[in-house]
């Protein structure tokens, strides 16, 4: 885990979903493939050569952008055409979190603790709201977020402005009084950390059980 530039006072928590909130590498890993496999039978190619080609657009994306990375959804429009309103129905249909996800309790003990000290929790994820819905309800934590903001909210995948200041506003919270959290630098704090924010950079949901002896002193 490492922080960057909290502040001072912190009224509100941003965080990412996939691979923040919980760990299940094949999960995450199914949640990269399907969708590539998708667009590989719609270009009538193999899933290889789609992921070869996808590979290609990243290595140009971050020569192009200073190293930084680009997201699935993102990658998707920018390189091949599809929109964010596609990418939205793909992933409806083809992510069922119930598959590979259980409760968590420390998970839940964990955020309860920093949602009873007043700060307001929210989730910010490149997937759309229902997903993030039955994520949270497959870790028993739903109940503990007051604000989702999906890939169908603002119509924009992160890194972007509008879903953060959306969340922030949702939240009821000054930019400057919020603490984004995420697995991914690139994707989920450079940019809440060029807005005002704080950041916090986690390796998965073990970091999080930490949360409450760094936030809460």
């Amino acid at each position: 885990m490492k922080c960057y530039k909290l502040p001072a006072h912190i009224s509100a928590l941003i965080f990412d979903m996939d691979g923040t909130l919980y760990t299940h590498d094949e999960y995450l890993r199914f949640q990269i493939d399907s969708p590539i496999e998708r667009l590989a039978a719609i270009r009538g190619i193999s899933f290889e050569k789609m992921k070869e080609e996808i590979a290609g657009f990243r290595r140009h994306w971050a020569e192009t952008h200073g190293g930084k990375q680009v997201s699935l959804g993102n990658l998707f429009k920018e390189a091949f055409g599809i929109s964010i309103e596609e990418s939205i129905r793909w992933r409806e249909e083809l992510y069922d979190p119930a598959q590979y996800l259980k409760p968590d309790t420390k998970l839940r003990e964990t955020l309860a603790s920093l949602s009873a000290s007043s700060l307001t929790l929210g989730v910010l994820t490149n997937n759309p709201v229902l997903v993030a819905r039955k994520t949270l309800a497959c870790l028993g934590v739903e109940d503990l977020f007051p604000v989702i903001v999906g890939l169908d909210t603002c119509g924009v995948s992160k890194p972007h402005e509008k879903p953060l200041r959306r969340a922030a506003e949702l939240l009821g919270a000054p930019v400057e009084a919020c603490v984004s959290i995420g697995d991914r630098y690139d994707i989920d704090l450079a940019l809440p950390l060029e807005l005002g924010m704080g950041g916090i950079l986690v390796d998965g949901v073990e970091d999080l059980y930490g949360l409450p002896g760094i936030l809460l002193l």
